[in-house]
């Protein structure tokens, strides 16, 4: 099946035999130029690199304080070293967070210390050469910017960040990667991540209408372009297209439907997804975010519901109102964005919603905190509503719930191994290599309660645990969304 050597899932997660550079040489396929082009950066590399390099590399340092405070600050203190999980799936050594930083660091050191430049080999700085370039693209693509490290980091310092830094100043020298800068032109061009054009996405629609008739004789809406509706709901372009991220999308539906809310799509916005994060470009982040804007306008909605999407959200939660406000023609009554949990919650608590959680009674299930909400985001107006609430909504919809081992949920949560813009076949190894710590919770909460089904709210997440599940001798359906467990829980009203 693989072509590389599956990790062997322990009945304890064991930091791994070290294996210098045993991970060289696996970074993504480099994107085309036109790809380069369509982002505003260079289409090859740049003939005098190394000097744009530097001077993107200051002018980072300039713009992001925070940054310059991640160069200095680290003490080689080794909190961080087991925390990364390819590193615990790979056991090579450059996959310390902390030793991926050092390859930006050391670079740091030699041009922008006043000991690098007289003392360099004292205080470990070396010139900014091709075959450091070269790790840079390989390593900083063997990091999904999930943050796991940052909470054990006495200094707090952000590995996703300096990964952020690092990928703009690659991609500024025409070093962009295929996959990411890929996808952003898509969603330039035609409105979301999978390409998929207006009569293509309304037809999809169509059909998802059709099979909640079939399943549940209740005639539940999936509108798009409504001028005039008082929902704008912003989603994966993964819900569209295939399980389980379409079963969360019609839960969306049918939670709407039993509300009475007035809702709708963009086609012009049909991308929650924000993958100018994942390549450190805050100017192209702001354009994606900005279609979301223009189509609120255009379609005059009161508020935003994001669906279930983990760093879609922390787009939208951390950025969305700097990146594309004010959202002053929105209603004030509502949050400026929110997420589909907390509605669906909200009306939980009103009493609004009513569930046979017997309709779940097939499964027993466990829950995978994504990193991005997680980390980097909350929900509702409780400390530590991004862990609140998706399990209530999950309680409230089956009798079989339970968590994985503690330290390896919540804030201490494990990624997926494919966030950050790393969910492509060419990095297929590191992927299932990176799911090991994940997929060793699971196990144990399998074995211990004999759990079938893992929940998320992440469209990565869904689509990575779909394909490495496998790998571990997991089925891939075993992957779920939240929505979809809603959905088939929640007593439906027939329409008027």
């Amino acid at each position: 099946m693989a072509k590389f050597t599956v990790p062997v899932i322990a009945e304890y997660l064991e930091t791994p035999k070290l294996q210098p550079d045993v991970m060289q040489g696996a970074g993504p396929f480099v994107a085309k130029p036109d790809m380069q082009k369509a982002l505003g950066f260079p289409e090859q590399l740049v003939d005098d690199w190394q000097h744009v390099a530097l001077d993107k590399m200051g002018e980072l340092l300039k713009k992001y304080r925070s940054l310059q405070v991640y160069m200095d600050a680290c003490v080689k203190c080794g909190a961080c070293t087991d925390k990364c999980h390819y590193m615990l799936g790979t056991g090579d050594p450059k996959n310390m967070p902390v030793a991926r930083q050092d390859l930006m660091r050391k670079v740091y050191r030699r041009y922008f210390t006043l000991a690098g430049k007289y003392f360099p080999k004292l205080v470990g700085a070396v010139d900014l050469t091709e075959s450091v370039l070269d790790d840079w693209y390989n390593y900083y693509h063997q990091c999904s910017e999930c943050r796991r490290c940052s909470v054990f980091c006495p200094y707090g310092i952000d590995t996703a960040e300096v990964t952020m830094a690092a990928r703009e100043i690659l991609a500024s020298v025409g070093r962009g990667q295929k996959y990411a800068n890929e996808i952003i032109g898509k969603v330039y061009t035609i409105g979301n991540n999978l390409g998929l054009p207006e009569p293509a996405l309304r037809n999809t629609l169509e059909g998802l209408e059709e099979d909640i008739f079939d399943d549940t004789g209740v005639a539940v809406r999936l509108p798009l372009d409504e001028k005039g509706a008082d929902i704008l709901l912003v989603t994966p372009s993964a819900d569209f297209f295939a399980e389980p991220h379409v079963d969360g999308l019609m839960g969306y539906a049918k939670v709407f439907h039993q509300m009475g809310a007035s809702w709708t799509l963009s086609s012009h916005a049909s991308e929650a997804a924000n993958f100018g994060l994942f390549i450190g470009s805050y100017d192209n982040m702001r354009r994606l975010t900005l279609r979301i804007r223009e189509a609120a306008l255009e379609l005059g909605v009161k508020r935003i519901i994001f669906g279930e999407c983990g760093h879609a959200w922390r787009v939208a939660y951390s950025f969305l109102n700097t990146l594309a406000g004010p959202f002053d023609f929105l209603d004030p009554r509502y949050p400026i964005p929110q997420h589909i949990c907390e509605y669906t919650y909200d009306a939980l608590q009103a009493g609004l919603l009513t569930f046979d959680k017997s309709a779940n009674d097939h499964r027993v299930v466990t829950f995978h905190d994504s990193c991005n909400v997680a980390r980097a985001s909350r929900m509702g107006n409780m400390a530590g509503g991004q862990f609140i609430i998706p399990r209530a909504l999950i309680k409230a919809s089956c009798n079989h719930f339970h968590d994985m081992a503690a330290d390896t949920i919540h804030d201490q949560t494990f990624c997926c191994g494919g966030g950050g813009g790393l969910l492509t076949d060419d990095l297929l190894e590191l992927r299932v290599k990176g799911a090991l710590p994940r997929m060793q919770a699971l196990k144990q909460v399998v074995e211990q309660h004999q759990v079938t089904h893992m929940a998320a709210i992440c469209a990565i997440c869904k689509s990575q645990f779909s394909k490495v599940l496998p790998y571990y001798g997991f089925e891939m359906d075993q992957i779920i969304s939240v929505h979809q467990l809603v959905g088939d829980a929640l007593v439906l009203t027939p329409s008027e």
